[in-house]
């Protein structure tokens, strides 16, 4: 259906002489000044006639034209901010309160902001003097060689005015006319003109001549040579042409983007094949040092488009991929894309420092600097009560980020650190002064020496739920987690304990330690963070088999950098989140390392670049953590210089195992618990104790004692699938409560082990 044109104009109506003659025509009337008009689909007979005599066009209505006061053909500005959107006054005025512009620029909102933009005006004005004035002689020599122009300009000039020229052509006039009286009048004047104004030239050029001279043979060299130079370059400003290269050079920064239009925007789109109409949700603004634009793609396009050939839109664009940033707003809907393009690369521009670089410590309660986004504001990250995830492919820049939360908990000197660097690249040497743990290597030595940490992890974190489960309820009142007045109390052992695990799928792939180490890590991470514990996983193969599902799964906040397909964007960022547009394939890693999305739920997502600290300056910060420290009193483990011993991991078996006699089938389990309590006091000696000295107990108090020993070996020899019962052994105490060896050689065989014979 097309659309109906304009009503056409008066001129363009039918004439009376080229009216309808028919008689059964309908009359069409149009709005008068009283407002009357006839229903529409109203009987003609019922519609009021026209007072006699009076002229009425008759009309077929078939030529009648509905206008369209609608008309949405016609392009909407949207590179201007508009004046007025109609409707309601009241919510007009509140729809322009909400998005009203910040009345604080933001340069005055902190003082980091502050600082950073004085002094970046005195940097700019710094340089750019600099740049002039080591440039000055040259713009001198531009001037000077352009003086004889000038000179010959300012004689011109002078010739022209002493000659009085300008009043040739009324004399010309004049004598063409034959007005003689007026041509004799011109010319008297004439005459004298040039007559007053030669005596004035002369009297001038004598007084400059005679104080030139007296001032150039009296003032110094340098003044006098000035001075002539600045003569000669005050002839050459007056003798430059307008179309002349400029005396200026015009310093121009190939780094700096043309501003942002919506012809582009709409022209990059339909490059990527983005087709239709686009429709701009608010006039393109400023948004920090660059420009943002907010559009609905047309019916039928998602973000997701846009954000996968976010390449080809910067190619599209003619601008440096850094500089183009396309984000989907789903608050909106899955087709509200906002565009946010740098006025200058960011990847050319000066290293933004972390905040932390010269001072300042941390609280691992409150947020901490953890990289910039790409408008350059400082990107809090709250690791307490959370565990962070890292992936993406090697050389995507994960170290920058586990860089950064190192040195962030060595700034805390509260925090226990334990980091175990499984590449073997020492790339986390500089935090290891102050670590409770530290491990560095991909050997089985340090794969075992991880896994043993995950165990002494999960040990720590039984200790800490049974501290919080004894405090009384007005110590934790929200709930069962370590609060920060608890962390302060050292008698507590709450204190916070981060446990970082780079480059995890070395331990996760491993043959012997791999299953073992994800079924513990997996329960960590569920459990641990509520009580002081955060677990810090960064892999470079994110895949089901380097990352178990167990830790993918709840892992509560997640950092992406470039990754090669949706399935390993998932692993790391969550389930369905490629499908939602957060999409970290569209990271360069070459161009871009250490940007990645940064995930703090499904909904709370944005892109961050981890802040990069160079190996000398991460040295340096953690000099000052081991001085906070030390100040504090909270080295411990290895920082302490102690020796940390690996988790006994054997169980009662491996010790029957131990000492269990040589040729022996049987045992009673009394001697059993006797040789137990030699071989590990510290363990089974509390089995054995009693009350009394056995010589000094009676015969039914040593049958008691006995009975007692037996009783608790059979119950911890339960759980491994081992009865007692009665053992009979000649000369060895007769018939009482035993184990067989076969028993337990089952059980070890059960558990995986072997008993061997001394």
């Amino acid at each position: 259906m097309t659309r109906p044109g304009p009503h056409p104009a008066p001129w363009e109506l039918p004439k009376e002489e080229d009216a309808p003659t028919e008689t059964d025509g309908r009359v069409v009337p149009f709005p008068d000044r009283t407002g009357t008009r006839p229903a529409i689909g109203a009987d003609p007979a019922q519609t009021p006639t026209a007072p006699a005599g009076a002229d009425v066009e008759v009309i077929d209505p078939t030529d009648v034209e509905v206008l369209d006061t609608d008309d949405t053909t016609q392009p909407r500005p949207v590179d201007v901010l508009p004046k007025g959107s109609g409707g309601d006054w009241l919510e007009d005025r509140r729809t322009l309160l909400d998005t009203a512009p910040a009345l604080v620029p933001y340069y005055l909102r902190s003082r980091e902001e502050f600082t950073d933009a004085a002094r970046f005006l005195v940097e700019y004005y710094a340089r750019m003097g600099a740049y002039r004035a080591t440039r000055s002689p040259v713009y001198l020599l531009k001037l000077v060689s352009r003086s004889p122009r000038g000179m010959g300009r300012a004689l011109s000039h002078w010739g022209r005015w002493a000659l009085d020229i300008e009043a040739n052509e009324l004399r010309k006039h004049a004598a063409g006319g034959n007005r003689t009286s007026e041509y004799m009048m011109l010319s008297r004047q004439h005459t004298a003109r040039i007559r007053a104004r030669l005596l004035s030239s002369l009297v001038v050029a004598l007084g400059v001549t005679v104080i030139g001279a007296v001032a150039l043979g009296t003032a110094p060299a340098w003044a006098s040579v000035s001075a002539i130079v600045a003569a000669l370059a005050g002839f050459g400003a007056a003798g430059s042409k307008p179309d002349a290269k400029p005396i200026i050079d015009r310093w121009t920064s190939p780094h700096l983007q043309r501003e942002l239009t919506s012809t582009e925007v709409v022209a990059a789109l339909e490059a990527i094949g983005v087709k239709g109409k686009v429709d701009f949700v608010n006039p393109i603004q400023t948004d920090g040092p660059g420009w943002r634009a907010e559009v609905d793609l047309p019916p039928g396009y998602l973000t997701d488009k846009v954000l996968e050939e976010r390449a080809k839109l910067a190619g599209a664009m003619r601008r440096p991929l850094t500089t183009v940033w396309p984000e989907s707003d789903t608050e909106a809907h899955p087709g509200r894309l906002v565009l946010w393009v740098a006025k200058k690369d960011p990847a050319k521009s000066k290293r933004r420092l972390w905040p932390l670089m010269k001072h300042g410590q941390t609280d691992l309660f409150a947020d901490i600097p953890f990289g910039f986004d790409p408008r350059g504001r400082v990107i809090p990250l709250n690791l307490m009560y959370t565990n962070l995830l890292m992936g993406g492919v090697p050389g995507s820049g994960k170290t920058s980020g586990v860089m950064v939360v190192a040195l962030a908990g060595a700034l805390d000197p509260t925090c226990e650190m334990w980091v175990y660097e499984m590449k073997g690249s020492g790339d986390l040497d500089p935090v290891q002064p102050v670590c409770h743990r530290y491990v560095s290597g991909d050997d089985d030595e340090h794969c075992g020496s991880a896994l043993d940490a995950l165990r002494k992890l999960e040990k720590e974190l039984k200790r800490r739920k049974k501290i919080i489960a004894g405090l009384p309820a007005e110590q934790v009142p929200k709930g069962r987690k370590v609060y920060p007045h608890l962390a302060k109390d050292r008698k507590l052992g709450l204190h916070p304990l981060l446990a970082i695990f780079d480059e995890a799928h070395t331990l996760f792939e491993h043959e012997e330690y791999g299953k073992e180490a994800a079924d513990i890590a997996g329960r960590l991470i569920r459990k641990a963070r509520a009580y002081g514990i955060i677990l810090v996983v960064t892999t470079q193969r994110p895949d089901a088999k380097s990352l178990p599902k167990t830790v993918s799964d709840n892992v509560s906040t997640r950092f992406c950098l470039a990754v090669t397909g949706h399935i390993a964007n998932d692993l790391v960022l969550g389930t369905s989140m490629y499908r939602n547009g957060v999409r970290a394939t569209m990271f360069d890693p070459k161009k871009e390392a250490g940007t990645g999305w940064l995930a703090k739920s499904s909904h709370d997502t944005q892109i961050v670049r981890a802040a990069f600290i160079e190996q000398a300056e991460a040295i340096e910060i953690a000099k000052r953590a081991l001085a906070l420290r030390t100040a504090a009193g909270t080295l411990t483990g290895e920082a302490a210089g102690e020796t940390i011993a690996a988790e006994d991991t054997t169980t009662l078996l491996d010790h029957l195992a131990a000492v269990w006699p040589a040729g022996e089938d049987t045992m009673h389990s009394v001697r059993l618990v006797q040789a137990l309590a030699s071989y590990r006091p510290d363990t089974y000696g509390p089995w054995a104790a009693s009350d009394l000295p056995v010589e000094e107990m009676s015969r039914e108090e040593q049958r008691a004692h006995e009975t007692r020993m037996a009783t608790t070996l059979s119950n911890a020899l339960a759980p491994f699938g081992v009865n007692t019962g009665q053992i009979t052994k000649r000369g060895d105490g007769g018939s009482r409560k035993g184990v067989k060896r076969t028993d337990l050689e089952a059980a070890l065989a059960r558990s995986g082990t072997a008993m061997e014979d001394d």
